[in-house]
């Protein structure tokens, strides 16, 4: 039961993965087209991520003190989806218009919105899940993020070359349809009680004074593997990100590639990724979740200082199918790491405080994203695109290094 209540709930990541790579794909090529330097551009891609860190902890609160008809999340995705879609779908009408601030006011909404469901959302995978079977379940989760985002690159290249505005309103409608499911057929689990009283002003802070206290916990014990995972999320998530905002610029204005066939080579980035999502999580648990992670690191550094090579010596239409090869290949590295990294930071946080942890887990991530976009565009500005895949390189390989660093957060299962 708890297998299939996963596979609904994925619909949900499907649903948010076919938002995120458009956006990322397309948002920074819109921007650029108003004369904003790479660092303006990577400045407005911080937005969902700052959104994320200022209302995720409030959010998350709120939803563990919410008592409704609907259960405690619901009511989060409810009102957060359709609004999303929304102003995701007009981010491309008002670029159409050439009008800079309408354009402004639909990312900024639609990233407020964004972050509005996502939390709960997420806080449905531990309320529904035992410890040991959570990299099995991330695998599935991220399966279904995956198929979104690889569906959200590969059809949204033919839609762009119709019109820009297809795979907005596409990923719109899939947005809305995809958490649909979730309400409807995902059952949250039942808590008693009464319904407790709160006030907006005293959740809010209390949400974030209760991870300042988690993070200060995790920075003065006297075991350090918490802090270097934490920190080792971060700066993969670094590297990560700095590709996936950039590469379609990259693409267009370094390799001379159509933004469109980009996406679609960011697309089998994601299919490599969803196809190895699920057994990523079955290497976890049989070789360990420390191993899986360090792994898939060295796996996707390699890819990228071979696609900088690469792009040294040629360009065009011949870079497509070399690089397709490395984006393979680099997808179930980035699988092996990112399937693996939340059980892992979950099974060193004491049960009272799951929920507290899974939020330094996003604070981490989250505050990699919005540290990349705007360090990377300033890179860029200064060095020029040729620079991107070594500094992503550069990141992960540090991570490498500082996840060998932690000793605790394994859960090697025999199977």
């Amino acid at each position: 039961m708890t297998m299939t209540r996963l596979w609904l709930l994925g619909f949900g990541f499907f649903g948010i993965n076919t938002i995120w790579p458009l956006y990322n794909a397309y948002v920074p090529i819109f921007l650029k087209s108003f004369g904003l330097s790479s660092f303006v551009v990577g400045g407005y891609m911080t937005l969902d991520n700052i959104f994320a860190l200022v209302l995720s902890p409030y959010v998350g609160a709120l939803s563990d003190q919410t008592v409704t008809k609907l259960g405690k999340r619901k009511p989060y995705i409810l009102i957060g989806a359709p609004l999303a879609a929304l102003f995701f779908f007009l981010i491309p009408v008002f670029w159409a218009k050439h009008n800079f601030l309408t354009v402004t006011f639909s990312i900024i909404f639609m990233n407020f919105a964004m972050a509005l469901f996502r939390s709960p959302l997420i806080a449905l995978m531990p309320d529904t899940t035992p410890s040991q079977y959570r990299s099995q379940a991330n695998g599935i989760i991220n399966f279904m993020g995956g198929l979104g985002a690889m569906l959200a690159y590969l059809s949204g290249r033919f839609l762009y070359e119709s019109s820009p505005v297809m795979p907005f309103l596409v990923g719109s409608v899939l947005l809305l349809l995809s958490n649909g499911l979730v309400i409807l057929l995902v059952r949250e689990p039942t808590h008693g009680g009464a319904k407790i009283k709160f006030s907006i002003k005293e959740t809010f802070r209390k949400s974030h004074s209760e991870l300042l206290e988690n993070l200060k916990e995790v920075i003065l014990s006297r075991e350090k593997s918490l802090l270097f995972m934490l920190l080792s999320i971060f700066i993969w998530f670094t590297g990560f990100n700095a590709l996936e905002t950039f590469f379609t610029s990259y693409a267009k204005f370094y390799l001379k590639l159509p933004e469109q066939i980009a996406t679609g080579m960011l697309g089998v980035l994601s299919l490599a990724f969803m196809l190895f999502a699920v057994p990523a999580g079955h290497i976890g648990a049989r070789i360990g979740r420390k191993r899986s992670i360090i792994l898939g690191l060295i796996i996707t550094a390699s890819c990228l200082f071979v696609g900088t090579l690469i792009a040294s010596v040629t360009s065009g239409e011949a870079i497509i199918k070399p690089f397709l090869v490395l984006f393979i290949v680099g997808g179930t590295g980035w699988a092996l790491t990112n399937v693996n990294s939340l059980p892992m930071v979950l099974d060193m946080a004491p049960e009272r405080k799951l929920g507290g942890y899974t939020g330094l887990y996003y604070f981490s991530s989250m505050l990699a994203n919005i540290v990349s976009p705007p360090l990377t565009g300033l890179i860029m500005d200064i060095f020029g695109y040729k620079v991107l895949f070594n500094f992503a390189a550069i990141f992960v390989i540090c991570a490498s290094i500082t996840m060998i660093l932690v000793k605790r957060g394994d859960a090697v299962r025999r199977i």
